[in-house]
């Protein structure tokens, strides 16, 4: 079994107790890589140190939309994240985005810090990992821009430049990010019972256009929906998944772990 984690944040305070056995338990369960992402600069810090300490522990620096207004100080932020990014653990720009939910920045403030990590992980050919909650067609049109940017210059990160982290959209919604090139991150709510929308559009999705997640320590799968998540996890999103494309588990969990592998470009391999 070869399983991906491909958004997880595992320095949290919740797995302090017990890091070392939460990893050991993924390895039982066929998680052979995991993607850790920051929200600002002290958390990607901490997600780097922890992945140059495990085998198979890949990172993301960021800054969160929700964490910008007190996080983000302009050009030192951006060349903390430069710097941070130098690490050969380190694979993509995030977590990043837009959140409209939470509205704990003001918009424009969103806005800007978003395009300065687009324009940073273009300068670094980093993919990106991207948050959205409530602000879809503000975050598509931002894309399309970057997207078209990249195509423009022949920056090579225009084949592969990120992945929609938590996709919850619609069947028509997914299509346009995965033409512009995106992957769809797919996690625990597949599995909740009062989701039958999201698994009605990830059946019609094709899996190409995925890669699997758990966004530990948040959102669990059922049976475990309300507690703690962990990397784990990801097998029980990827039966769902299995189930939903008429698939085994084994072909599920190798097709996404490729398409994983072939946006973020670690050296694991199916």
């Amino acid at each position: 079994m070869f399983l991906t984690d491909t958004h997880c944040h595992l320095y949290f305070d919740a797995f302090d107790a017990d890091r070392d056995a939460v990893m050991a338990n993924a390895r039982r369960n066929g998680v052979q890589v995991m993607l850790s992402l920051g929200v600002d600069v002290a958390s990607s810090r901490a997600t780097v140190a922890l992945a140059e300490q495990y085998d198979g522990l890949y990172a993301a620096v960021g800054v969160h939309p929700n964490d910008a207004a007190k996080a983000w100080q302009g050009e030192p932020t951006l060349e903390a994240l430069r710097t941070l990014a130098s690490s050969p653990k380190v694979v993509a720009i995030g977590e990043i985005g837009l959140d409209y939910y939470r509205d704990r920045t003001p918009r424009l403030t969103q806005w800007h810090v978003l395009r300065q990590q687009l324009d940073l992980a273009a300068d670094l050919g980093l993919p990106v990992s991207l948050h959205n909650r409530e602000a879809t067609q503000d975050l598509l049109g931002i894309l399309q821009e970057w997207v078209t940017d990249l195509r423009e210059e022949g920056n090579p990160l225009a084949e592969r430049p990120g992945v929609w982290h938590a996709f919850g959209g619609s069947e028509a919604e997914g299509r346009a990010a995965f033409e512009m090139g995106f992957l769809l991150g797919i996690g625990g709510p597949i599995t909740f019972k009062n989701a039958p929308e999201r698994r009605r559009v990830v059946a019609a999705l094709p899996l190409e256009a995925l890669v699997l997640e758990t966004d530990a320590p948040f959102l669990a799968p059922h049976p475990y929906r309300g507690r703690r998540n962990e990397p784990a996890y990801v097998r029980l999103v990827a039966a769902q998944l299995a189930e939903l494309h008429g698939l085994s588990l084994e072909d599920v969990a190798r097709l996404t772990s490729q398409n994983a592998q072939k946006l973020f470009r670690w050296r694991e391999t199916v």
